[in-house]
């Protein structure tokens, strides 16, 4: 061929149809996975802009988390200093009434912050929630003794438990959704994982500074003035968890989904009402109104899932330390050391679990944990009843391998249940109306089980297997959503790659 040839404008030609195709084939894609969207593509995810905004929401979640935990792991203290009377245990159980009522409000919470994350974007209601966590933590610590102000001092307690309780309403909800909405779709098991790291690794914290202070300070100190350092300190620690979630820019699915109902307006009154909907007062209504009317089997699925996984969760971080103390007679150190290491471990592997359930299902893992809880739990408490330090630890690992199974798989479960419209509002009310009637429950239950049936230690595995059957049962109504696009968003890929290969599968070359 001579030099100078003018082959290269036609093969030009040919580049500029094929981007055509592709586009054209994206939309046609999109369309059909989702044929309520219009004028919408495939996502193509930045990895660095995911991870950036998996943690802002993993370390958000831990500073909630290690808010949250503080004071369920200094409720002794906090009984004599607030409620001071003549016997230990009605100290305990009144500072133990005082952590439910966070558990009490949180459905309330997750009704306001939920559907109003699903009208003004995820990124701001998640913000708020860390301000409002921060600031009722932080006010704990101030609060005077009951020595100093009287009734006053646990009247300011309920109150800023309240607060903390409220605020948690939305941060699960929300946290689980965004993670969700930035990760791809074959890794959404794999980044929503990092959200109960953040979970762990905040109640870890917490109780590991605890801990340290109790050893360092000890008994007399801790009672006069050190309890109030662990919530002092989320103070500076909620400005750093705000000041990582400001930083982000809306979810893609959000952003997608305002940008669709932008585009179906096309300027008669009746559309444009419609379109500023969501900024009248009747719209925290109608969402709500939405999600029971319409996503109520989602929502039943939910609550099903929610509490069974919530039920072996509360049993295993939050029961077990004081079954081990209790019933054991184990020093409290010591079960509090064995649960500190069992949850490290959990740390360890949670990340893993995340690329199981991204490869082989959401389902199969999700089986895998609710199975070995029915099964192991009679051995797990068996062992545990032994009392060495050996079978003890072998004991909480086995129930900690089923728990994990649980949460390295829920954060990215649960969001896929529902549409992106009312995603945050439908999960937020599901998932801590679930929690506040069996996960906060669960000490509560099983204490009253255990002096029913005349101290019978083995009520613990009972319980945890009555839950785990449910969950059983939910699990096999669930839909496989492991490398699927969530419903109401368009397909979510790492590579312009892997866009072309889903767009080639869904839509072969035409041939000629």
């Amino acid at each position: 061929m001579p030099t100078g040839s003018t082959d290269a404008a036609p093969g030009t030609e040919l580049d500029r149809e094929a981007v055509r195709r592709h586009r054209a084939l994206f939309r046609a894609v999109a369309r059909r996975r989702n044929p309520k969207l219009r004028r919408t593509d495939i996502t193509i995810t930045d990895e660095k802009v995911v991870k950036r905004a998996v943690k802002a929401a993993a370390v958000g979640n831990a500073m909630e988390w290690f808010d949250f935990g503080i004071y369920s792991y200094l409720a002794v203290t906090i009984g004599h200093v607030f409620f001071p009377s003549g016997s230990d245990t009605a100290s305990l159980l009144s500072s133990f009434a005082t952590f439910a009522v966070a558990f009490l409000v949180r459905p309330i919470g997750g009704a306001y912050f939920g559907p109003l994350g699903d009208r003004i974007g995820r990124k701001k209601v998640l913000a708020f929630t860390m301000i409002m966590m921060a600031v009722g933590t932080f006010a704990i610590g101030l609060i005077p003794s009951y020595a100093t102000i009287g009734v006053w001092a646990p009247i300011l307690l309920i109150l800023f438990r309240l607060v903390q309780g409220f605020s948690t309403g939305g941060e699960y909800g929300g946290a689980s959704t965004f993670i969700a909405e930035y990760a791809p779709d074959k890794k959404r098991g794999y980044f929503g994982s990092f959200l109960e790291f953040g979970t762990l690794a905040g109640y870890t914290g917490a109780a590991g500074l605890v801990l340290l202070l109790n050893t360092m300070l000890g008994s007399e100190a801790m009672g006069d003035w050190g309890w109030r350092l662990p919530f002092l300190v989320a103070g500076p620690l909620g400005i750093v968890g705000l000041y990582l979630r400001m930083k982000l820019d809306e979810t893609p699915a959000f952003q997608k989904l305002e940008a669709s109902e932008t585009h179906s307006a096309t300027g008669s009154a009746a559309e444009e009402e419609a379109e500023f909907s969501h900024l009248s007062e009747n719209a925290p209504k109608k969402k709500l109104g939405e999600i029971f009317s319409q996503q109520w089997p989602a929502l039943i699925l939910c609550i099903c899932l929610v509490g069974a996984y919530n039920i072996t969760d509360y049993m295993l971080l939050s029961y077990m330390p004081t079954y081990l103390t209790d019933t054991l007679h184990y020093k409290e150190s010591h079960g509090l050391l064995v649960l500190l290491g069992t949850m490290v471990v959990l740390m360890l592997v949670i990340n893993y679990v995340g690329r199981l359930n991204d490869r082989f299902g959401r389902k199969p893992l999700l089986m895998t944990g609710m199975l070995g809880f029915f099964v192991l739990s009679i051995p797990s408490f068996l062992l545990v009843k032994d009392g060495s330090l050996l079978f003890v630890c072998i004991g909480m690992l086995l129930m900690g391998f089923s728990l994990v199974c649980l949460l390295g798989t829920m954060s990215a479960a649960l969001p896929a249940l529902f549409p992106t419209n009312v995603r945050y509002g439908s999960l937020s009310i599901g998932y801590n109306l679930s929690t506040s009637l069996f996960g906060g429950t669960t000490p509560l239950v099983i204490t009253a089980l255990m002096g029913a049936f005349n101290g019978n230690q083995m009520v613990p595995a009972y319980y945890a297997m009555g839950a785990a059957l449910i969950g059983v049962i939910a699990v096999l109504f669930m839909k496989e959503t492991a490398q699927q696009p969530l419903e109401g968003s368009p397909p979510s890929v790492a590579t312009h790659e892997e866009a072309v290969e889903l767009v080639s599968a869904q839509s072969p070359d035409p041939r000629f």
